[in-house]
């Protein structure tokens, strides 16, 4: 049995299943950007440019044996993998791994990180002379990024709104109630039950002032940002991979994240229908599981990890460095956590370190 396997997309998930399939498998990964964006990172590289280099590691130093390639992934299926060049990656296993598009600057939108860093601090100069910011989305996305922009900025009027009638649903009462308290201590205007009605006449972090129709009247801002609307990348996909698709173009997974109807065949992270949030934490976790599983396979035994989704709902969200609200699972139930606890976990440096053991920059 072969052991070469293609792992589409070098994001959080997919970084974590090549590294730890490197020492016994023939790993390519497949990867247009030049370097792993650590998104979770992205908004204070927003409002912290000089902050900015520590959410980009390239991918040399990911692998020791295997092999990065820098294209696109044009068409996957169940043997592998053609790239944008017209080259063939045949596999013996295959691991669905390229994530979700997300509007920027949660997510970059361009594959070269000179011009990511370059787009980022533009659209700080833009933030940074504004006055009035509308963020629309009051998910955890735009409710940190209101929080990051009230640390360093916190005269500037800020305004997020959402169709939804509720603040992160699903979590603890005092969870939400503490959320409520710092978004009003930090003076965030949350307008929920709101839409906009007419787009405004820029793109988002394009700063122009404008007065947008929203429900209920308008709403004047210099600069706003879109901060909703995650799709799944899976376009790509071929031949019998296609059917197991959903409606909503996640893919189905089995309880050993294999896709539907393969069992040579992966998928993990932001792809996948498993009903959980699609959360970095959770992607490196289920490249834990599928890892488990392939190399079982190469070594002649049956795979056997499991992924169970936590029936707990869990977050962490900082509302700058030392602000922020958390959830966890616990045996008692849900443990909600206080901000101080949030900045030690999470907030101060944003999960920035483990990512330089991770790609071998420490």
């Amino acid at each position: 049995m072969g052991r070469t396997v293609a792992v589409v997309g070098g994001g959080y998930g997919g970084a974590a299943v090549a590294k730890a399939l490197d020492e016994e498998t023939d790993v390519v990964l497949v990867e247009p950007k030049d370097a792993f964006v650590h998104a979770a990172g992205s908004l204070r590289a927003l409002v912290r440019p000089e902050w900015a280099g520590n959410i980009f590691f390239p991918y040399a130093r990911l692998l020791r044996r295997g092999t990065v390639v820098r294209e696109r992934a044009v068409s996957a299926d169940a043997g592998g993998v053609t790239l944008a060049s017209g080259r063939r990656v045949d596999a013996d296993y295959l691991v669905l791994a390229s994530g979700s598009t997300y509007p920027y600057p949660a997510k970059m939108d361009t594959d070269d990180s000179g011009e990511a860093q370059e787009r980022l601090r533009a659209t700080h100069k833009g933030l940074a002379d504004a006055t009035r910011v509308l963020i629309t989305g009051a998910g955890p996305v735009g409710l940190e990024l209101s929080g990051e922009i009230k640390a360093v900025w916190p005269d500037k009027h800020v305004t997020v709104i959402d169709p939804v009638g509720e603040l992160v649903p699903g979590f603890a009462p005092e969870m939400r109630a503490d959320l409520h308290r710092q978004l009003d201590a930090l003076g965030v205007e949350v307008r929920l039950g709101t839409t906009l009605l007419t787009p405004p006449p820029t793109a988002p972090g394009e700063p122009r002032p404008f007065t947008a129709d929203v429900t209920g009247g308008t709403i004047s801002a210099d600069i706003w940002f879109r901060c909703h609307g995650v799709r799944p990348n899976s376009d790509y996909l071929d031949g019998t991979l296609t059917t197991a698709r959903n409606a909503r173009g996640q893919v189905r997974v089995t309880e050993k994240l294999n896709v539907d109807g393969h069992d040579r065949a992966y998928a993990i992270g932001d792809l996948t229908d498993l009903d959980e949030a699609k959360m970095a934490g959770h992607a490196m976790r289920h490249a834990e599981v599928v890892a488990q599983n392939i190399l079982a396979q190469v070594r002649g035994e049956p795979p056997a990890a499991i992924y169970e989704p936590s029936r707990i709902n869990a977050i962490l969200l900082p509302l700058g460095p030392t602000g922020g609200v958390g959830q966890m699972p616990s045996p008692d139930g849900p443990a909600v956590l206080s901000a101080p606890a949030v900045s030690e976990r999470k907030g101060t440096d944003l999960y920035t370190g483990r990512f330089t053991a991770l790609f071998g920059t420490a």
